[in-house]
């Protein structure tokens, strides 16, 4: 440095010049060295070495502001300003200030003709010396209040590390109070240094946010493996219960649903909640999407991406930052909000093959801006496990619900097989057509419940009491099949004319799973099951009574769908959805299930 400095000096004339013997001019270039170049690069060494010691583990919006501060600070001026880029709706958006509120500036500014713009699309630093005489700069009346006349715009490059992600970029800028300032090029390149030290610092925090991530994942997924590994069924309540607390670090969790959408895209259910109790929305209820704008804007989004002071709508999810002013939200969930506590409210598509098929809500204590693709990235996996939960669920439903008609199909094509050995079949005849017709339905019955989707199938009109003699016989022939010696099949009492609209594979396997959990109530030393249907009111009344006695804590379990059993958990979630009621009294030795359906008029 002394022989570059020195020789530095020796080729510029204003230097040579001047009236100062040599011996004077090696005092000067020594006093230059050791006084002001060790003073400057260290207090630069210091600035820089501030910003390096910001956490990378918080929030990326308070790493910038800190950043800012600090850069302020170091080069006296008075504010600094950060807008990203966001290459979704090719604006910039605004990301934290010191010396500047967020709500005293636009949200978003376009890329074209604005400085920060400029300053992205060549990543170089742009001069302003007088900010009201630069046509790119267009809120000059808020700088005007400040006080503010020149700045300093200097690039901000944050590295992805994932090679189908794109860097983030966005720009600096710094405001000072002198009109037409003249900006040296030391102050340039060092404000470009400290900017470039924020990226170091974005930097550590993406890789420990990739690694937060992935070890969020493998947690989930562990849970997950743990929970499949038991031979008891797999139950979307208990993925629920399972997975979400992971999740509460990330967003200050009030609660979560799920919804599933119907095959047109017209209409939405909740198909579960964490936790139950604390859920805005009926379970089982259909909610039309035209009537509910936030359901409509998570599927369809807008014809750009927003990010307004209220809603961030982003093809990949909608954050509704402020339930209480947002025009999306209905009055009733705002008024949920407001009782609950609740401050930011997320939706999450889940999508398959480009349709969205269900979507998660998540209602946040905590008022979230915005929601890294981290973040989303995680969240969509937690999606995409509960719907492999939703898929194991269904699976071990069917399997379940296999078991009775297949007992009975196998029992009577024995038996049909045993008649046809008799010399004269004449006798049989009626017989054989009764069990043939039975296979045949039961075998179409399973066929269907292999291939639906759902399992249930869509809504028909239905006699409840021809439907329940039906399986009452079915279940006969299984019981019979079975060996169970000590059960009495009481007769059946049916009122005429109990319509209900429902589907008919779902009211099929309620009744089944009734009658199965009866059977299997009977105690050892014997006992009866009876079945009847009756009108009470407007309801259309299921009543199935076996001997037996169930604790008053199991009953209040299968009332709230908590019980361990697959079969009650089938029956409850049928009810739900159909808009009827269980109750169930045990006494004296015996239990009573009473399902009731509204009736449905044919008129």
């Amino acid at each position: 440095m002394p022989k570059k400095l020195r020789a530095y000096f020796a080729e510029t004339p204003f230097f040579r010049d001047l009236p100062l013997s040599s011996q004077k001019k090696d005092a000067l270039i020594h006093l230059i060295e050791d006084e002001y170049l060790f003073e400057f690069l260290a207090g630069v060494i210091r600035e820089s070495e501030e910003i390096l010691t910001i956490s990378p583990t918080i929030d990326r919006r308070e790493i910038l502001e800190l950043a800012a501060r600090m850069i302020v600070h170091d080069l006296k001026a008075q504010a600094a300003s950060i807008r990203l880029f966001d290459p979704k709706s090719f604006k910039m958006l605004t990301f934290g200030a010191y010396g500047l509120e967020d709500s005293e500036r636009a949200t978003a500014i376009p890329v074209k003709k604005s400085i920060a713009g400029r300053v992205v699309e060549g990543m170089k630093s742009v001069v302003v010396k007088s900010i009201m005489k630069d046509p790119l700069y267009r809120q000059k009346q808020i700088v005007a209040q400040k006080g503010f006349n020149s700045l300093l715009a200097v690039p901000l490059r944050m590295p992805s590390f994932v090679g189908s992600t794109d860097d983030i970029l966005g720009s600096l800028q710094i405001y000072y109070l002198e009109d037409d300032r003249q900006f040296s090029r030391l102050e340039i390149i060092r404000a470009e240094m400290l900017a470039r030290r924020v990226s170091y610092v974005m930097a550590k925090k993406r890789i420990l946010d990739m690694k937060a991530l992935n070890d969020k994942k493998e947690a989930i997924s562990d849970k997950i493996f743990v929970k499949l590994s038991h031979r008891e069924g797999v139950k979307l309540k208990d993925f629920f219960n399972l997975i979400i607390p992971e999740l509460d670090e990330l967003i200050k969790l009030h609660s979560c649903s799920l919804f599933t959408l119907s095959e047109d895209q017209k209409s939405i259910q909740q198909e579960a909640a964490y936790p139950p109790e604390h859920s805005y929305y009926e379970p089982g209820h259909l909610f039309t999407l035209e009537h509910h704008d936030y359901f409509w804007a998570t599927i369809h989004g807008s014809k750009e991406y927003a990010d307004m002071p209220n809603e961030r709508i982003d093809p990949s999810y909608l954050l509704i930052k402020d339930p209480f002013q947002s025009e999306l939200i209905s009055p009733g969930l705002r008024s949920f909000a407001q009782m609950q506590e609740i401050h930011s409210i997320l939706f999450v598509p889940l999508r398959a093959a480009a349709v969205t098929r269900h979507i998660l809500c998540f209602f946040a204590t905590q008022q979230k801006q915005y929601f890294t693709e981290d973040e989303i990235e995680l969240l969509t996996f937690f999606g995409k496990e509960i719907m492999k939960a939703v898929r194991l669920e269904f699976l071990g439903d069917m399997l379940h619900d296999f078991k009775n008609p297949a007992i009975a199909v196998a029992g009577l094509a024995a038996r049909a097989r045993k008649l046809l050995d008799s010399e004269d079949l004449n006798p049989w005849h009626a017989k054989l057509i009764y069990y043939m017709d039975v296979v045949a339905r039961e075998t179409a019955r399973l066929q269907d419940l292999a291939l639906t989707m759902t399992g249930e199938g869509r809504e028909e009109e239905i006699d409840l009491g021809q439907l329940a003699r039906e399986r009452f016989e079915l279940n006969r022939y299984a019981i019979e099949e079975a060996k169970y010696t000590n059960i009495l099949l009481q007769p059946v009492v049916i009122e005429p004319d109990l319509i209900v609209l429902c589907p008919r594979f779902g009211l099929e396997r309620v009744i089944d799973n009734l009658l199965n959990n009866a059977t299997k109530a009977i105690p050892r030393t014997g006992g009866f099951i009876e079945l009847c249907c009756f009108r009470a009111g407007e309801m259309a009344c299921l009543e199935i009574t076996n001997s037996g006695e169930i604790g008053q804590e199991q009953i209040a379990l299968v009332k709230s769908g908590m019980v361990q059993g697959r079969g009650l958990n089938i029956i409850s979630r049928f009810i739900q959805n159909n808009h009827g009621r269980l109750d169930i009294v045990s006494e004296e030795g015996k239990s009573v299930f009473t399902i009731k359906l509204p009736l449905h008029s044919t008129v």
